[in-house]
Parts: C-alpha cells; sequence; structure tokens
C-alpha cells in the first residue's frame, strides 16, 4: 500500500498482565493482515497478484479471494459515489488503492476490537483512520484534519466514532483521477468522509475530493457517513451531521 500504518491500543485501568499479552499478540495478528493487504494489493509490485490482474497475466478467479471481495465492494462504492469513485476508470487497468488502503486498515482494526482489557484502539494508515471504543477515561478519540494550504496546521478537528478518510492532491500532487475524463483533477483542496467503515470512507473521500462540493449530496444520502470540503480558497462544505469536535 505504499505508506506507513501505526496501531494504539488503549488499556482499561486495571487490565491484567495476560490480558496485555493478549492484545500485544492480537496487534501482531493485526500487522499480519496489514501486510498481505500489501502484498495482494500493492501496485508497487510487479510481482502482486493487482498488478498481475491488471497486465492480464491472471483472472479476478485466479487470485486470491481478497481480490474478488474487493472487487465487489468497490462497485459498491462506484455506485454510492455516482461514478465519481471508479477504479475501473484508472490509468493501466482497475486499480482499488483508492479503497484498498481503508480496507486493510479496517480488518486490522477488527482482530484489535474483541481485545479483553483494552478500552479502544486506533489503526492510522496516513491519517485514514479506523477506531474503536474510547479513551479509558471515557472520552471519544478526537482527530484533526490538515489543513490543506498549510499541512503542518489543523484546519478542523473531530470528535470521531468509527473511521474517517481524507483526500486531496496537496501532498501527493495531481494523481486524482476524473472518471469522466480520465485526466488528473481535484475540484477541492480536501475531502473528508466520516462513517463505520473505512474502506467505503476512503473511497467516497475519493470521489468526493474529484466531485468537488456537489458531491456532498451523495455523501449525505448514505446513511452514517458525513463529510467536509475544503476549497483552495479555505472555504468549508460539510453535510449537517458531520462531527465537529465542540
Amino acid at each position: 500500500m505504499g505508506t506507513v500504518v501505526t496501531i494504539d491500543v488503549y488499556p482499561e485501568p486495571g487490565a491484567t498482565a495476560a490480558q496485555l499479552a493478549g492484545a500485544r499478540q492480537q496487534i501482531q495478528q493485526a500487522c499480519v493482515i496489514l501486510h498481505r493487504a500489501d502484498e495482494i494489493f500493492s501496485t508497487w509490485q510487479p510481482g502482486s497478484p493487482i498488478s498481475r490482474l491488471r497486465r492480464g497475466d491472471i483472472t479476478a478467479a485466479d487470485a486470491p479471494a481478497e481480490v474478488a471481495d474487493v472487487i465487489a465492494a468497490c462497485a459498491t462504492a462506484r455506485d454510492l459515489s455516482g461514478g465519481w469513485f471508479d477504479p475501473w476508470a484508472m490509468p493501466g487497468g482497475f486499480d482499488p488503492t483508492g479503497y484498498v488502503k481503508g480496507w486493510a486498515t479496517q480488518r486490522a482494526l477488527a482482530v484489535l476490537a474483541g481485545a479483553s482489557g483494552v478500552s479502544g484502539a486506533m489503526v492510522n494508515a496516513a491519517g485514514d483512520i479506523a477506531s474503536v471504543g474510547q479513551l479509558p477515561a471515557g472520552q471519544r478519540f478526537r482527530v484533526g484534519i490538515a489543513d490543506p494550504a498549510a499541512p503542518r496546521q489543523l484546519a478542523e478537528v473531530v470528535e470521531l466514532t468509527g473511521s474517517i478518510a481524507t483526500s486531496g492532491s496537496y501532498e501527493r500532487g495531481p494523481h486524482l483521477m476524473d472518471p469522466r475524463t480520465r485526466r488528473p483533477v481535484a475540484r477541492v483542496a480536501s475531502a473528508s468522509v466520516t462513517g463505520p467503515d473505512l474502506g467505503l470512507a476512503d473511497a467516497l473521500a475519493t470521489g468526493l475530493a474529484v466531485a468537488g462540493t456537489a458531491g456532498l449530496e451523495f455523501i449525505a444520502a448514505i446513511d452514517g457517513y458525513a463529510a467536509l470540503t475544503i476549497g483552495f480558497d479555505g472555504t468549508r462544505g460539510a453535510t449537517g451531521d458531520f462531527p465537529f469536535a465542540c
């Protein structure tokens, strides 16, 4: 997936040594899931199943089962986004990168969700975050959204329940593709989507960054998901239920 992932686990007060040892084992399992996702879906590795699929060396039926799952989920995300997220419109063929980072992160979090003696956990894949539970004192997680005009500063703070994904071109340059023109474009500087599943939030944020503020309508129609856009001039657009921290 070509990125750095961090895992934060917050033990409950009074967690036993055995519970902490169990949590460490589950962190290791989460890492295994992330490494496997990278092995299967990395477009940077010419021998990965997704690279071979893109070249036509294999079919989806020949690939690991996860590939079929991701293809189906990408088709759903394409429909929900009104076509603004479309991995079939990428140069070189089907490229699920805009979905699979969030998908793998959410799968890693699922391992941690059942950890005994753990109050909460977060898995952060370069700013796309999946979370479960809360801090030991009972507070919800709070995460910042970078200011696209000054990425070392925060534009907004979110009170997070579930996941958040942010897409934009301010760090990686022009890489977001308009499925309609098949040219790189971003109509807002930053697009953030919150919701229960990071894979879908990741895909929707990608589509929203391409669609611009008009894309807030397709986010608002999806139960449990909310969105924020930051324009190149700093103006904000948001669905009414976006979880700004007070």
